[in-house]
């Protein structure tokens, strides 16, 4: 426990909610953990914490007051790359589709067992590779880096970047970084939203819901040309998608 402790005292999680037994309660939960634990009980707040510090992660309330919670979820997707996890009272499949599209992390609902919102904070983390930085042990760009290019794209899986030729960064989510990941290395083959979804590890798919395919539609509009007219990731109908550029090794 001490050890897991000394891992997480670099990580700084920012809590979103404008219930303060809500905010006192995810504190205690990541503090006993050994993270850092900020607070904002609505925008302003959000936004000046952002300013004052870095962020590791943050558990975002979909209804702060008069403010929506899916606006600022987009307003931060828009310039910064932090993870988020939605913790909200908002249960609808609509909302949870929503909150993914705009580039959420993960979407927990309310009532919560704070045992899940760990176990989620954690393999969001990991995804991100926020707990190696922190503990020091970030792990070290290999010899032969990891490296595709595909119509003018290169992915960095050692750097988890995505640029194109004139070293142009592309920001891309964890979960638009993992989903490209599955395709470049799967180029040409169709994959149902069931492989996909078991390939994504870490997020709680939904059979009723269509989060995969607000996923691809998110990185169509990163990637593709013409995001109405895709030519790099097709829809397979009835099955699901095939990626079907020529993913070279670099």
């Amino acid at each position: 426990m001490v050890a897991l402790q000394m891992v997480n005292a670099g990580i700084q999680i920012l809590v979103v909610d404008d219930e303060p037994e809500i905010r006192t309660l995810l504190r205690r939960c990541f503090e006993r953990e050994g993270f850092q634990v900020s607070e904002a009980k609505d925008g302003a707040e959000l936004r000046a914490r952002i300013q004052q510090q870095p962020i590791s992660l943050i558990t975002l309330d979909l209804t702060l007051g008069g403010e929506d919670g899916l606006e600022l979820a987009r307003e931060i997707r828009g310039s910064l790359n932090i993870p988020i996890i939605m913790i909200t009272g908002k249960g609808d499949t609509i909302d949870r589709v929503v909150g993914l599209e705009l580039g959420a992390d993960d979407y927990i609902a309310k009532p919560f067992q704070l045992r899940e919102v760990l176990a989620r904070v954690r393999a969001v983390l990991r995804r991100y590779g926020a707990a190696e930085a922190a503990s020091g042990h970030a792990a070290q760009a290999a010899s032969t880096p990891e490296r595709y290019a595909f119509e003018g794209w290169v992915l960095d899986m050692t750097r988890r970047e995505l640029s194109r030729e004139g070293d142009i960064q592309q920001d891309l989510t964890t979960a638009e970084f993992n989903l490209l990941e599955i395709f470049v290395k799967r180029p040409h083959r169709v994959l149902s939203r069931d492989n996909i979804m078991d390939l994504l590890k870490g997020h709680e798919w939904s059979p009723i819901d269509r989060s995969i395919d607000a996923l691809v539609g998110r990185l169509r509009k990163k990637i593709e040309p013409d995001p109405e007219h895709p030519r790099l990731i097709k829809t397979v109908r009835g099955v699901g998608y095939a990626f079907t550029a020529d993913a070279k090794r670099l």
